[in-house]
């Protein structure tokens, strides 16, 4: 227990002596968290509604998919961007490969089924009167999905949560497509996984607490938005 203690300790010395080492990999990770999060929600909310709302042959099937794709390993995601990102493979012109946009990419195919899955479920759950009411006043296609979105706005922050939850904590992707490079592209995860496996306990500590406060601003920031919506 001691060396827990002394890590610990440690790890407080060094959040608030604010070494740069630990602050860099907080705000890389910080940053492509917010690009990811973003980016699956731009894609998986329209994806969600039109998944939720219409009736197609074949819908079944691809919530099935989608369903698969929430439990899909982060490693293999890794790989398949890695593949498309790398010198050899299709937009290896880009530069993508060791760069935060190369990671994000990566994060975002982890975020978009959650988001999807999440507001599709949403989606279906609403007052199917809703949908006839907006018909009857004349709303266009625009207005439906902005209005429908509105009404399960609360399940659609908890599928963001959810997602952003997922993206801050994977490793296989960043430490793949970013290749965990020191101020530039290593993450708190590819931090920790590091530090650790070196014997620098104290990081490791430092880097998980972080991680754990992030978490909590961001349940912290929906509940908050939440009751203020209430009002």
């Amino acid at each position: 227990m001691e060396y827990i203690l002394e890590g610990l300790l440690q790890a407080l010395t060094l959040l608030g002596s604010g070494h740069e080492e630990t602050y860099s990999a907080i705000r890389v990770t910080v940053s492509v968290s917010m690009l990811s999060i973003t980016a699956s929600l731009l894609i998986g909310a329209p994806l969600g509604f039109f998944l939720g709302y219409t009736r197609f042959r074949g819908r079944r099937v691809i919530r099935t998919v989608v369903g698969t794709l929430l439990s899909f390993p982060t490693v293999v995601i890794g790989l398949l961007v890695y593949a498309l990102v790398s010198r050899r493979g299709p937009l290896g012109d880009l530069g993508l490969l060791f760069t935060l946009p190369g990671i994000a990419i990566g994060q975002t195919i982890l975020g978009v089924p959650i988001i999807v899955a999440m507001t599709a479920t949403a989606v279906e759950n609403l007052d199917r009167r809703l949908k006839f009411t907006l018909m009857t006043l004349g709303a266009g296609p625009r207005q439906i999905l902005l209005t429908t979105l509105w009404e399960a706005r609360f399940s659609l922050m908890l599928a963001a949560v959810a997602a952003y939850g997922r993206i801050v904590s994977e490793v296989g992707i960043s430490m793949m497509v970013g290749g965990n490079i020191k101020w530039h592209t290593r993450t708190i995860t590819t931090a920790v996984a590091l530090e650790t496996g070196k014997g620098e306990f104290a990081m490791g500590i430092a880097l998980g607490m972080v991680l754990m406060i992030i978490a909590l601003a961001v349940n912290l920031f929906l509940l908050v938005l939440r009751k203020r919506v209430n009002q």
